[in-house]
């Protein structure tokens, strides 16, 4: 009697290309136009501002210039310069990453956008099918409301739907504005830590389960986990001016004591040994978050030093900012198995198992 094996689908990282807009935030002018706004109108001001500093960053990008920042904006203004900068940014990922895999614009089946920092409808995917030449018939999953999750979860997505579709390419596209939703006149101290923390940009990342394409980095087990009554971690209020940000101050002591055991349960589900892991790819969130994680993985200070040096150049981008985590890895000339990992609002925690 004859046989027929079927093998198991597999999803393999082709690309992955990082975008940044032109406007250029030094953390020293960030620091000093900060103190101009809030000083006189935060008693305790003096307190706060070594968390410039201490965010171990020294610049970022931003789709406006900085004196955009010390003026209210309307709702309306700021998603209006979210729909223009974000195609743009977007744009421009994603040729880069359709260039470096050496496929035309017709090959992408399916589109994943990951996106938490504006609105839009139509999506963003659908403003692009015109301007990259995608196909009339490809299919799109806009995901909205992962914030720094998103990044990892988004490559989890897009592996999911290329092993759906045997044979299939996805494209990846993760873009987050940031600074958009700085709010000039909100004196809560979330508001003021984001100006010390994040920043703008995109990323785009081909993914396939086409077999020319298996001897490209393999992305094998993804998973997630979110901790019960823990909505308050993280995320965004709306306001009448735009998204105003949410997130707590006990993160790093989450990491530290809570996220071992879910990465534990995680590598049990899906026969995965800690020793396999050559190295970890994680989301930098922020300086003290960094050094949780390196606690969490039983690593020196310092270990995760492409993570470090992404926050360092770039800042927190939320959801983009892993995948320039993992750009860095990569052209590092890192191998072996990784596990890429970052934290978002849920409260929740995205893991996704890459062989490079």
């Amino acid at each position: 009697m004859n046989s027929t094996v079927f093998r198991q689908p597999t999803a393999h990282l082709v690309s992955l290309a990082t975008a940044v807009p032109t406007f250029g935030l030094a953390q020293d002018d960030v620091a000093r136009r900060a103190g101009e706004l809030f000083a006189p109108m935060v008693t305790d001001f003096n307190r706060l501002t070594p968390i410039y500093r201490n965010a171990e960053i020294e610049q970022r990008h931003s789709c406006v210039p900085i004196d955009w920042y010390s003026e209210p904006h309307s709702f309306g203004d700021r998603n209006d310069l979210f729909l223009s900068n974000a195609t743009d940014l977007l744009a421009e990922a994603g040729e880069k990453a359709l260039s470096a895999a050496g496929i035309a614009a017709r090959e992408i089946d399916t589109v994943v956008t990951i996106c938490s920092t504006g609105i839009a409808t139509p999506s963003l995917d659908a403003r692009l099918i015109g301007r990259l030449g995608l196909r009339n018939d490809v299919q799109r999953l806009p995901i909205f409301g992962l914030g720094c999750a998103g990044g990892v979860l988004g490559l989890s997505r897009a592996a999911a739907m290329a092993k759906a579709r045997p044979q299939s390419t996805v494209l990846l596209l993760a873009v987050e504005l940031c600074g958009l939703t700085f709010r000039a006149q909100d004196r809560s101290k979330s508001n003021i830590v984001a100006t010390a923390l994040f920043g703008d940009g995109a990323a785009a990342a081909v993914i396939s389960s086409r077999s020319r394409h298996a001897d490209k980095p393999m992305l094998g087990a993804g998973g997630e986990h979110t901790w019960p009554g823990s909505l308050d971690v993280m995320g965004w209020d709306v306001g009448d001016d735009g998204l105003k940000v949410i997130f707590s101050g006990n993160i790093p002591d989450l990491v530290r004591h809570d996220l071992r055991p879910v990465v534990d349960r995680f590598y049990a589900d899906h026969g995965l040994l800690p020793e396999e892991i050559a190295g970890y790819i994680c989301h930098p969130g922020g300086a003290k978050v960094l050094d949780a994680l390196e606690e969490c993985f039983g690593l020196q200070r310092g270990t995760m030093r492409h993570a470090r040096d992404v926050l360092r150049e770039h800042g927190n981008m939320s959801s983009v900012t892993v995948l320039f985590v993992l750009a860095a890895a990569i052209a590092d000339d890192a191998r072996g198995r990784h596990l890429l990992t970052a934290l978002g609002p849920g409260f929740t925690a995205a893991l996704q198992v890459i062989d490079l």
